[in-house]
């Protein structure tokens, strides 16, 4: 393709770019090959613009760098100075990829990100589409299959993987927007249908300056990408839901509430059948009644975020809320691994203040004994939630483990010791196989484990190294040794 082919209508073309022939688009410089556009992003710690020299070596046939980096280039190459670098590679990547899905609906928000993506999924593939999503458990295709980790892919990844869906017959697709990506650019030029706001807790304060400017960056999503006329889905239950809505108004976006104060599908009631959660949900005048095989007030959230998406993107009410009874838990949210001693144990990805304490509010109307929280926090992240989320682990649980999380470079037992401080009468075991064993151990008639933060992880960081490990197994080696024991005559 030529490099004018492929530039947006807000790049100023060099006046070489109907001469010069591209192929594809990075941000790597070791990954330019000939005939490739070379973006220098810049970064925080690092100007992407000082590795130019090494993408033309390398045979990139254009660059991309803000102005004023006192680049120059030979003839042959074509020299693109942009104020936004971020954007101008999603854009551009958006170019080269071609083909997107026809149906694409995102979903941003503290928490449930993961769970709506998916649920919206499922929803699609209920009512006869062929849909994947993408987030933090990888991209699910029509056929289950799941592969990658990202909760927003860089744009190159992101693009290349949405051409590829559609190559596959995918229509429908639902995805995570982080506030990294939305921030960072990533999801422009992909073409949407709908989005939606979960809600709005503490969380990636390491990279946002504040939680207003973490806030901004998520209402990016309906401030910018979304385009007039379109669809935004609201939590109307969460504590922003009008500051979102106001956001959503003013560039034009038809709104659909959900929740408890919610308009377009008002849930006026819920009650529980075992493991069940019975739903009446008024919509268009009629009220419905779901049964929902979830745990947990927030999964009804999740739920209902999810069946917004759909209708947004023209699915029938009355059949978007009867798929509702169909749903399965996404790995590591509120996952129930098995019973033991008449006990019960969940795992939850809950690494948040706001999540560990729905979490443990999910658990709790399942609890007649003890509820016992196993959790940690992560190094090189947010300190300031530690002794929040101690708290929070003290006034809702019975029993609370203090743990190891990704400790990454910091030391452990530091900041075990924080979360400690605000946790008074916790125990503290750093090895968290061992803090697992023994939670399970404990367990009694009545008794609810819960053990948060990792979910569907696979894997502890330690230092720079990743080492094996994951709740799921931990959890079900320890259910079957106190099963084992109970059963011992």
């Amino acid at each position: 393709m030529r490099l004018s082919d492929v530039l947006p209508p807000e790049i100023q073309a060099p006046a070489n770019a109907h001469t010069i022939e591209v192929t594809g688009i990075t941000s790597a410089s070791d990954a330019v090959i000939p005939g490739f556009i070379f973006a220098g992003l810049p970064g925080s710690k690092v100007d992407g613009a000082q590795y130019v020299p090494d993408a033309i070596a390398r045979g990139a046939r254009a660059v991309i760098v803000k102005p004023g980096n006192g680049i120059t280039v030979a003839d042959g190459t074509a020299l693109i100075e942009v104020e936004n670098p971020h954007r101008a590679l999603a854009m551009i990547a958006a170019k080269f990829a071609g083909a997107q899905p026809k149906i694409a609906v995102a979903v941003t928000g503290t928490s449930g990100k993961t769970s709506v993506a998916d649920f919206a999924r499922q929803i699609f593939a209920h009512l006869g589409r062929k849909a994947a999503s993408v987030g933090t458990i990888g991209v699910v295709k029509p056929d289950g299959a799941i592969y990658g980790s990202l909760t927003t892919p860089d744009p190159v990844t992101l693009h290349k993987t949405l051409r590829n869906l559609a190559d596959e017959g995918v229509t429908h697709l639902a995805f995570e927007a982080s506030s990294h990506g939305l921030d960072q650019h990533r999801l422009d030029g992909v073409e949407l249908t709908a989005a939606a706001f979960t809600n709005l807790g503490r969380d990636h304060m390491d990279y946002h300056p504040t939680v207003e400017a973490y806030l901004n960056a998520k209402l990016r999503l309906f401030t910018q990408l979304l385009q007039p006329g379109q669809t935004a889905v609201i939590n109307a239950d969460s504590d922003v839901a009008a500051h979102v809505s106001n956001a959503a108004t003013k560039r034009g976006l038809d709104l659909l509430t959900v929740g408890n104060k919610g308009t377009a599908l008002t849930l006026t009631q819920v009650s529980r059948d075992g493991f069940v959660q019975i739903l009446d949900i008024v919509a268009q005048g009629k009220t419905h009644r779901i049964r929902l095989p979830l745990v947990g007030a927030y999964q009804v959230e999740n739920a209902l975020v999810a069946a917004g998406l759909a209708i947004a993107a023209g699915e029938r009410t009355d059949a978007v809320l009867e798929a509702l009874a169909h749903l399965k838990g996404v790995p590591g949210r509120l996952e129930i691994i098995g019973e033991a001693n008449g006990g019960l144990a969940i795992v939850d990805y809950a690494h948040k203040p706001e999540a560990l304490v729905a979490a443990l509010a999910a658990c709790r109307p399942f609890v007649t004994g003890k509820l016992i929280s196993v959790f940690g926090c992560g190094g090189d992240r947010d300190k300031g939630k530690r002794p929040i989320m101690g708290r929070i682990s003290f006034e809702n649980a019975d029993i609370t483990i203090v743990t190891d999380d990704n400790p990454r470079s910091e030391r452990p037992e530091a900041i075990r010791q924080e979360i400690l401080a605000a946790a008074p009468g916790a125990r503290e075991i750093g090895d968290r196989a061992q803090a697992i064993a023994t939670a399970v151990a404990m367990m009694r008639p009545g008794d609810v484990v819960l053990v948060a933060g990792k979910g569907h992880e696979t894997g502890q960081i330690i230092g720079d190294v990743v080492v094996p490990f994951s709740d799921h197994y931990e959890i079900s080696r320890a259910l079957r040794i106190a099963s084992e024991s109970h059963n011992i005559p």
